[in-house]
């Protein structure tokens, strides 16, 4: 999505999220405008522009962040229209001044199926459907980023490639997989680290990237984690973490996550996010950062029930910090979230902050 798009749209999702966010403090909520891609990262577009003689200001800015998504089932089909394949929530996407998400399945047409019970993939054109949707960077470390084994991961990285587009957690190695995807959007300097704390047994040793050999970033490496959000940090305005972690249909984040979260948090990261219950946990901020524990489904074919609870988070940054976050609630139908508004909406909302009450978090920015 262009700077012109972006902007275009950044009314409703600035008005969202200062119409929840009141009591969190914080100045009026900015216009969205595009971002500059900086080297690094999978996919990165390229340099940054040179810099004008007096440097821009830092305004402030609005992340959204959705959970995980695939295009398996009933949602291969809306590949076929790139421009509509996420359906209406891409208006909340596209509003923000920068939007993530978490893509759960390999980039490949071929490979073979990994030895687990369910396995996804998608085609190349997954990437233009993100772009048209307003996303402008995924992860894609995950239990289903490697479903496809070796061959499906060269598809996947060829396909990064072809694509231009931003994706973080994967590469050739582990340098390239723990490299931070650095952008810079309305004078904030932002570096994207993706990486999995969950890998099934058998196949940590094949999936895990090493020096000599490509595949996923792995938190289980807490030194190595700990040492790419250092890195990231230098030059950075925002260091922003994405995780796929926790326990499937757990509402609580286990104590592993509570601890790296700690450790991240104190190597630098602003910003900590993930998912992998398949349903929402709580969010909050941790001495001075922002850390959601999950952000259950967003583009997920099998969702139903609890697992159909899905939203997009949204978190005003302000000179290198969040001072703001809302979440604006979801209901997945057909495979695609559905922005949920009146009574529905406040309840879900509810439901959504009484999550927290086992996350240790606070509410509001101290």
């Amino acid at each position: 999505m262009g700077a012109r798009g972006k902007a275009v749209a950044a009314v409703a999702v600035a008005g969202t999220l200062a119409l929840a966010a009141a009591g969190c403090g914080g100045s009026d909520e900015p216009e969205a405008q595009g971002a500059t891609a900086a080297p690094g990262g999978q996919g990165s577009p390229g340099a940054e522009s040179p810099e004008s003689p007096e440097k821009p200001a830092k305004e402030p800015i609005i992340l959204a962040f959705g959970g995980d998504t695939h295009f398996e089932g009933q949602l291969r089909a809306r590949l076929g229209n790139v421009e509509t394949a996420l359906g209406p929530v891409a208006k909340q996407l596209r509003a923000a001044d920068f939007t993530m998400l978490n893509l759960e399945t390999a980039i490949t047409t071929g490979g073979t199926p990994a030895p687990k019970s369910f396995t996804f993939r998608a085609p190349p054109t997954a990437f233009k459907a993100l772009k048209a949707a307003g996303v402008d960077v995924v992860s894609m470390a995950n239990n289903h980023g490697m479903d496809y084994m070796e061959s499906g991961l060269r598809d996947s990285l060829a396909a990064i490639k072809r694509s231009g587009f931003p994706v973080v957690g994967i590469g050739a190695n582990a340098d390239a997989a723990f490299r931070p995807y650095r952008v810079t959007v309305k004078g904030n300097k932002l570096a994207i680290v993706g990486a999995t704390q969950v890998l099934d047994d058998n196949l940590i040793q094949a999936w895990t990237a090493t020096d000599t050999k490509g595949g996923l970033a792995s938190a289980k490496d807490v030194p190595r984690m700990v040492q790419a959000v250092k890195e990231a940090r230098k030059g950075s305005d925002v260091v922003i973490v994405h995780l796929h972690w926790g326990a499937e249909l757990k509402p609580c984040p286990l104590p592993r996550q509570q601890e790296l979260a700690k450790q991240l948090v104190a190597a630098g990261a602003d910003i900590v996010v993930g998912g992998h219950a398949h349903i929402p946990l709580g969010g909050g901020y941790m001495n001075g950062s922002y850390v959601h524990y999950g952000m259950g489904n967003f583009v997920f074919y099998s969702a139903s029930g609890k697992t159909a609870e899905s939203g997009v988070l949204l978190l005003k940054v302000q000179d290198g910090k969040v001072v703001k976050d809302k979440w604006a609630p979801a209901r997945i139908s057909g495979g695609l979230p559905i922005p949920l508004k009146g009574a529905a909406a406040k309840s879900a909302l509810q439901r959504w902050n009484g999550l927290r009450d086992c996350t240790g978090l606070q509410a509001h920015p101290s």
